[in-house]
């Protein structure tokens, strides 16, 4: 049976960085990562192709963060105004 082998995206990032920097070849890069020289060279084909979203994407999560975590203030507030109306509205029944 064929184990095939996750990679973390740090990884694949610093080998593929490793292969555009271009101080050691391919068949070095391989014996030092351990990783197959096709996906080596597909790693460095995807940051080449991609390299340009990297700056475009990273404020999108933060503001994504900002945004997830108003929404749950709000509903934090609407949760005990609805409890605190509840008890009210008990009192006069």
């Amino acid at each position: 049976m064929n184990k095939k082998t996750s990679y973390t995206n740090e990884f694949k990032f610093k080998v593929a960085l490793a292969a555009i920097r271009g101080q050691k070849t391919i068949p070095e890069l391989v014996q030092e990562f351990n990783v197959a020289s096709c996906l080596i060279s597909k790693w460095k084909k995807q940051i080449l192709d991609n390299g340009s979203t990297v700056f475009s994407t990273a404020a999108k999560p933060a503001a994504v963060d900002n945004q997830e975590k108003k929404l749950y203030e709000q509903l934090g507030r609407q949760a005990m105004e609805i409890d605190y109306l509840k008890q009210f509205a008990g009192r006069y029944q």
